[in-house]
């Protein structure tokens, strides 16, 4: 009886060993913005949790760390980003980490597709606004998301530092996707080579999922290709072009600061002129401002959402900001029929 007892406290004490040595694997693994968060929590599944630097709706583009999120960036171990493109405020934090601190910039990775911002023609660089909306248009000046011609046809690959000048929504594409989630499990399986084996596990399993998700995506996005529909913040790009659905315009408003009147009029006769079916806001913008600049247009409002503001933290994330960008499309450029 005292072996078995003996035998049961040995049994407990290895999995409160193993435990331990996988939460200590996953501790100091960060990650800036949500979707990013979403693939590595996804490699990282059955391990650990990754920390997330902006949460909910915050903005990659205006966010100011809390003291508390520096605390944690100053004790990261691995830190992933997307790039100085997009969140600007870790540029100056990451060139200060400790030495040992490995930092991966995910718009760096191999294999990926990027494309150059839009600009020209429907695709505005930024408002022309007058004195009454200056602060709009001094915002959307600092914006880093400018908006310019779409990649040629065969989608080249840019070299050394064509990143700085890249559109910065690569997660949008899941090929983009796929490649970044190689990237982090290699990147965790430097800083954690215990676990190696698992990470490429769930890496295994992310592939097929990605498969299905681009099959998924072209099923129920076929029957409304061709539909115009114009969106407020060009971001979309990467969905656009792999799954086949360019928007027709975008009207360049920054999704942090609410367009003042004279914008919402210039907006509304923009709609107007591209005969779009549809036009999209983000989750920052009152549904009013949408309904006011469709309002005798024809165009019915949707809400895409590129950083899954409101979706639960986590691996499924992704998925589900896909899913949703996906049924959003359909849904209006139907007609929700």
């Amino acid at each position: 009886m005292m072996k078995k007892s003996r035998l049961l406290l040995l049994a407990s004490a290895l999995a409160t060993v193993f435990a331990a040595a996988h939460a200590n694997a996953a501790e100091g693994v960060v990650a800036s913005v949500k979707p990013v968060h979403s693939l590595v929590a996804a490699v990282m599944q059955g391990i650990g949790e990754p920390q997330l630097l902006v949460k909910g709706a915050g903005s990659p583009h205006t966010y100011t760390m809390r003291p508390s999120e520096a605390g944690t960036l100053e004790e990261a171990k691995v830190v992933f980003w997307v790039g100085p493109g997009l969140e600007t405020f870790l540029e100056k934090p990451l060139e200060s980490l400790a030495g040992d601190a490995m930092t991966v910039e995910l718009s760096e990775v191999p294999g990926l597709t990027l494309l150059e911002p839009r600009e020209g023609g429907a695709f505005e660089a930024h408002a022309h606004d007058e004195d009454d909306d200056h602060e709009e248009h001094a915002a959307e000046e600092d914006h880093h998301e400018e908006h310019g011609e779409m990649h040629d046809e065969e989608g080249e690959e840019h070299e050394d530092h064509a990143h700085e000048e890249a559109d910065m929504h690569l997660w949008l594409d899941p090929e983009n996707a796929r490649a970044m989630v190689r990237r982090i499990a290699d990147a965790l399986s430097q800083a954690d080579p215990d676990n190696k084996t698992a990470y490429e596990e769930n890496v295994a399993a992310l592939d097929a999922r990605f498969d299905t998700l681009i099959a998924e995506t072209n099923e129920k996005l076929a029957a409304v290709r061709g539909k115009p529909f114009v969106v407020f913040h060009d971001a979309y790009q990467y969905f656009e072009r792999r799954f086949d659905i360019p928007a027709t315009g975008s009207i360049t408003v920054n999704p942090d600061v609410q367009p003042g009147a004279r914008r919402i009029g210039e907006i509304h006769d923009k709609i107007a002129e591209l005969d779009a079916a549809c036009v999209f806001s983000e989750p920052q913008f009152e549904p009013k401002v949408v309904q006011v600049v469709a309002e005798g247009t024809g165009a019915r409002s949707g809400v895409l959402d590129p950083l899954g503001a409101d979706i639960e933290d986590g691996p499924e994330l992704y998925f589900t900001l896909i899913d949703n960008m996906t049924t959003a499309l359909a849904d209006c450029l139907s007609g929700g029929e």
